[in-house]
This record gives structure tokens, sequence and C-alpha cells, in this order.
């Protein structure tokens, strides 16, 4: 049961790319989208669970926690609704890089030659993913890729927070998830409105379809959250964070099969070299024998 629990979670962020789509479709930008389902979800955790705010005074640096988590969502959201699909999930999956580079920074966690290794294999499969005939450089060339790097990449910070931030509840980190989800969102689609680039929300009884959509991808987002944290609970974290990367298997094919995503030789290479960097970085250990996944946002975040 554990074990299927997270394989539901994977299976909810890897297909969340359709209802998005749909939402799109019917004139609410994903950005809204975002934005208005984590309102309602932060809103009724705070009032379900009010005394998770006694947290706030204690540990400020949870508000860092939210703003990571609210970018990791709205990049992740925005880039699997404007790009393909495949391609932003393998683009995500560059934890290793990132937690590599971070730790190193900011826990003055030095490499070891197997890290570089993990490293360089990431790196080596994110630029046979980049490299098309259409470009000279293994660079992001979209809006969507550029996203996708950006998620991944707050996905890492916000692990590192977490591992700061251990001694306060996991209600409290929720919370801050759920909040910073709300508040990044928020901002950003109240801001892209003013400026033009992002379109207003329509009016609810001119485009009423995407209304239902929402609620299920809220739903869906709030019991995935239920079965991760189960499922985490109860298991490794290193198996944890390898059932988790079967989301890259239900995004690409679900993407494939409905025209969201391609799949050719160099996708499947470096797509592998990614997911094996993942893989080889899930069952690390720490010096004092610790999986380094003990505090991974996988058991926080929704």
């Amino acid at each position: 049961m554990p074990a299927l629990a997270l394989v539901f979670n994977a299976f909810v962020w890897g297909v969340s790319w359709f209802p998005f789509r749909q939402i799109a479709s019917h004139g609410l930008h994903p950005v809204w989208a975002t934005a208005l389902i984590y309102v309602l979800i932060f809103v009724a955790m705070g009032w379900l669970r009010r005394h998770a705010w006694q947290a706030f005074s204690v540990h400020p640096a949870l508000v860092l926690l939210g703003l990571a988590a609210g970018l990791t969502n709205l990049c992740f959201n925005w880039a699997v609704t404007a790009g393909d699909v495949v391609r932003v999930v393998l683009l995500f999956y560059l934890m290793p890089l990132w937690s590599v580079l971070l730790a190193w920074i900011f826990l003055g966690e030095r490499p070891t030659p197997a890290v570089l290794a993990r490293v360089a294999l990431a790196l080596v499969g994110v630029a046979v993913v980049l490299k098309t005939p259409e470009v000279d450089w293994p660079v992001p060339a979209s809006l969507a890729d550029w996203l996708g790097v950006t998620a991944g990449f707050s996905f890492s910070v916000t692990n590192i927070l977490l591992r700061r931030l251990r001694a306060a509840a996991a209600e409290s980190r929720a919370l801050a998830v759920f909040g910073g989800c709300a508040l990044v969102a928020g901002a950003t689609a109240l801001a892209g409105t003013a400026l033009g680039a992002i379109a207003a929300p329509p009016p609810l009884a001119a485009a009423p379809g995407w209304l239902g959509w929402a609620a299920l991808l809220g739903a869906g987002f709030v019991f995935a959250n239920f079965c991760l944290q189960y499922g985490a609970a109860r298991l490794t974290a290193s198996a944890t964070a390898v059932i988790m990367l079967s989301e890259v298997l239900f995004a690409s094919v679900s993407s494939v099969a409905l025209g969201a995503g391609t799949m050719d030789t160099r996708i499947w290479i470096g797509g592998g070299l990614i997911v094996l960097a993942a893989l080889w970085s899930s069952f690390a250990r720490t010096p004092n024998g610790e999986d380094d996944r003990r505090t991974s946002l996988l058991k926080d975040m929704p």
C-alpha cells in the first residue's frame, strides 16, 4: 500500500499537464489556474490547522521555504502547459546537479568523486536532450525549457531549506508550501496581467468549463499529498525517490499518446542518462550513513 500510494502521487503529477491544458483551452492561463487552486487549498488548511501557524514565529525561514516551493509549482505547471511535456519533465529532473551545487554552497558539503560523476552524467544527458539540429548549442531554446530548468532548480532549493527546517512541524512546512504556491502564482498572475503578458481570467459565466478541471486538479493535489505522506513515512527515502521517478514514465507515455510530447532516439538516450543520474543520487549515502533524501521535499510537497 505505501508503494501504491506513492505511485498514485507520481501519477497525479505526471498527468497534471492534461488538466492544465484543458483549463488553458477554456481561456484560463496556467498561472491563474495555479494561483486559484492553491489559494483555496491554503485558506482551507490555514483554517483547519490553525495551530500550524505558531511555527512561523520560531522558524521564520518557513517563508523562504514557501517562496521556493511556490516558484517550483509555478514554473512546472506553466512549463508543462506551454511546451513539450517530455522535455520539461526531463529538465526538471536535473535535481542531482542543482542539489550538489546548493549543498556545497549553503551546507558546506564538498562533492565527492562519485557525486561529481553523477553531475557529469546528468549534464551529458541534458546536453543530448537540448542539442537539436535547429540549435547550435545545447541550451534551453524556449520559455518552457527555461521554466523546466528553473522549476528543477527551485525544487532543489526547497530540499535544502527542508533540511535546514527539519525541526519544524510537518504541518507547518506543508502550510508554508501551500501558502508559497498561492502567493508566488498569485503575484505573478496579477503582475503578468497588469503588464499584458498574461491574459486575465475570463468571466465564469462566459467560460465555466475550466471550473470542473480546476476542482479536479485541486482534489487530486490534496489526495496525492495524503498518499505521499502515507507512503513516504513507511518506506526508506531511497525507495520513495525511486518510485517517484515513475512520474517521468507517466508524463512521457501520456504526453506522447496525446500529442503533447515527442520521444525520439535523442530523447531516449538523454532522458535515460538524466534518470540514471537521479536513480544513482537516490541511493547515495551521506557520511553518517543516512539517506541523502531523508528530509526530501517528497515528504512534504503536494
